[in-house]
């Protein structure tokens, strides 16, 4: 046994195990995604082939559990996959993101920044810990949070923000 764990083969059987995995872990992680945000489409093509690639790694393990590398390039390739879907989504930076900018001295001059950017603000009064606060709403494209950020920071480095995954029911003043 130990000189098939050791034969270019054994390795070579682990290491496409590994790739599938990747590949199909990939796919779920973004399928997933893609479901939450309502893409039924893509959903369905990344399903597709992710459970096909699946069948063939899952086939590959039980039909030689004679060799632990077919086992560790499943489980490694699981772990994997999962981490680089996660770094391709965050790459592709679909859907919506709902802020919540708080700030204490400077909100309607972070507001007028913010629209003069293209944002849609709603501005709130709020009462906070030490008085009177701006609590400020701005909905973005994904791609867009680090600019905001960034336009929040430079006006107010003591605001506050907050963000969470929105899923639009209508467009408003989302031009996307």
């Amino acid at each position: 046994m130990m000189d098939y764990i050791l034969s270019p083969a054994a390795w070579l059987g682990a290491l496409t195990i590994f790739t599938m995995r990747v590949g199909d872990m990939s796919m779920d992680t973004l399928r997933v995604l893609f479901v939450m945000r309502g893409k039924k489409g893509i959903a369905w093509v990344l399903g597709f082939f992710q459970s096909v690639i699946y069948v063939l790694a899952i086939t590959s393990v039980l039909s030689q559990l004679d060799n632990p590398l077919n086992v560790i390039g499943y489980a490694a390739g699981f772990a994997t996959g999962n981490v680089i879907g996660m770094l391709i989504e965050e790459k592709l930076a679909i859907g919506h993101i709902h802020l919540q900018i708080v700030s204490p001295r400077l909100g309607a001059a972070l507001s007028q920044i913010l629209r003069q950017a293209g944002f849609g603000v709603t501005e709130i009064p709020a009462r906070g810990r030490d008085g009177m606060v701006s609590m400020l709403s701005v909905s973005v494209l994904r791609k867009d949070v680090n600019r905001v950020q960034k336009i929040v920071y430079e006006t107010d480095p003591e605001a506050f923000i907050t963000s969470e995954d929105v899923r639009p029911l209508n467009r408003g003043f989302w031009r996307a």
